[in-house]
């Protein structure tokens, strides 16, 4: 199953800047060939339900082994059946109706 997710991992316990665990986590995203959008408080991610979230987890991991002793994570996911959508089709739909 495909799924839309919008992710947004916040390492606690690690000062006011997180930009260097949000790379490594953008790292990882790219290093598996799942498309993705970088936004300021968040990450678009599209792909197969298994492999998104199985990269969910690497960031996690990554971050911890980062040094991060805490990790809080919002993510929102989408999935549809009627159709394939991706999420350049979403902003173009929206975008047609401005």
């Amino acid at each position: 199953m495909k799924v839309i997710i919008d992710l947004c991992v916040v390492p606690l316990g690690v000062g006011l800047s997180v930009s260097k665990y949000v790379a490594a986590c953008h790292e990882i995203i790219n290093a598996a060939g799942l498309k993705s959008e970088l936004h300021a408080y968040g990450t678009n991610i599209e792909g197969d339900w298994d492999h998104v979230f199985r990269v969910v987890k690497e960031c996690h991991e990554k971050i911890h082994e980062m040094g991060a002793p805490r990790i809080t994570t919002t993510i929102k996911a989408g999935t549809r059946t009627d159709r394939d959508q991706t999420m350049a089709d979403k902003v173009t739909s929206v975008r047609e109706k401005l």
